[in-house]
């Protein structure tokens, strides 16, 4: 799901390097027909889904002569998720539309390689309750989480925190002065990773570390208390894991999303890859450092978030992606994305113990009050 997005595509590389091991059942796509059209013709899939439904017409007829079903809508790639013949799902949608077909899949006890993290900030309880109810594995993909899940594979528990690394981002060190005058062209300039630009504004902002240190709660059972944000500018140290006994263990290498990708569709086992090495050499020292959470506010607005609980995750998450959206329609600074989230934060109302029809009213609703539906 979300095949022709950055993670999408990085997948199909480590598909296209080990297809003696791994093969495409489905492809589900958002909008980008052209690129779904080209990757069900290398790939040859059972079955293509594109959520656009005003592009359906163009997949089916340039996949007309090859026998690859096209589906169009988010419903039927939730459907999709069903077949029996699926043996794994990357869940790559950017954003809270992954939710639905994610627990979809986990339902008809289908594994997940988890690199939606919005879907576990806005419903963590929900999907963690259903994929413990289905026996299902749920292996994270973002690079953070799974240097987590690797530290703590083997251990029988004892943690006492999780150090949860980030980059900092382009702006790192900047002042709110400086903040004022950026542009979606200076956010969109990550100095390590190549991402797509909804997550790219959010490393940004730090939002992208809050989703992620929600994303741990759940997915590692730890509360976020116990949950530190470190930045890393050297992103090489992907996260770590301090234990009772004062004992880190950590996952370094070289900043590319293919290896928690191969190593989530390989786990438990570790494959060859023929991606670059980590060279010590080439750097002189790792450094560490506290985040400014005064000026990148994006990050405490997070903590407070998941500190309150309920639907307010939720809350906070439509209200990121409706300012993301804003900011890069030119219609808010950067600075105002924090301030936006706040004000639906402080406005949108609270539900202490929401459920799913809950949490899909409580999208909506504070998409619509941001005009963004």
């Amino acid at each position: 799901m979300g095949s022709t997005g950055s993670i999408g595509t990085q997948a199909l590389n480590v598909i296209r390097r080990h297809r003696d091991l791994f093969s495409v059942e489905v492809l589900c796509a958002g909008s980008n027909a052209d690129l779904l059209i080209a990757q069900a013709l290398e790939f040859d899939p059972n079955a293509v889904a594109i959520a656009d439904k005003t592009k359906y017409q163009q997949v089916q007829d340039a996949l007309a002569s090859h026998d690859i079903k096209v589906f169009c809508g988010m419903d039927s790639v939730a459907d999709l998720m069903e077949m029996e013949s699926i043996d794994l799902v990357l869940a790559s949608i950017v954003g809270f539309a992954g939710l639905r077909p994610t627990l979809r899949a986990i339902e008809h006890h289908k594994p997940i390689a988890l690199a939606n993290k919005e879907t576990m900030v806005v419903a963590g309880e929900i999907v963690t309750r259903a994929a413990r109810d289905n026996h299902v594995p749920i292996l994270p993909v973002d690079s953070e989480h799974s240097a987590i899940f690797q530290s703590l594979v083997g251990e029988g528990g004892g943690v006492d925190k999780i150090l949860l690394t980030a980059s900092g981002g382009p702006f790192r060190g900047y002042t709110r002065e400086q903040l004022q005058h950026v542009t979606l062209a200076d956010a969109l300039k990550h100095p390590n990773w190549s991402m797509g630009r909804k997550v790219t504004i959010d490393s940004a902002s730090l939002m992208n570390k809050g989703l992620e240190v929600i994303e741990a709660r759940w997915l590692f059972d730890v509360p976020a208390d116990r949950i530190q944000v470190l930045v890393h500018p050297q992103s090489v140290v992907h996260s770590m894991v301090q234990y009772v006994d004062g004992s880190i263990k950590a996952q370094l290498g070289v900043p590319t999303m293919e290896t928690p990708i191969q190593y989530a569709f390989s786990f438990p086992e570790r494959i060859e890859s023929f991606l670059p090495r980590l060279s010590f050499e080439k750097y002189s020292q790792l450094t560490f450092e506290n985040p400014d959470t005064k000026t990148f506010r994006c990050l405490d607005l997070a903590y407070q978030a998941i500190d309150k609980g309920g639907n307010m995750p939720c809350i906070m998450n439509a209200a990121n992606e409706v300012a993301v959206q804003r900011f890069i329609d030119g219609k808010l600074t950067f600075l105002q994305i924090a301030d936006f989230v706040e004000e639906q934060m402080q406005r949108a109302p609270f539900i202490a113990k929401p459920t799913l029809d809950d949490l899909f009213r409580t999208d909506s609703e504070v998409r619509a009050t941001g005009g963004l539906q």
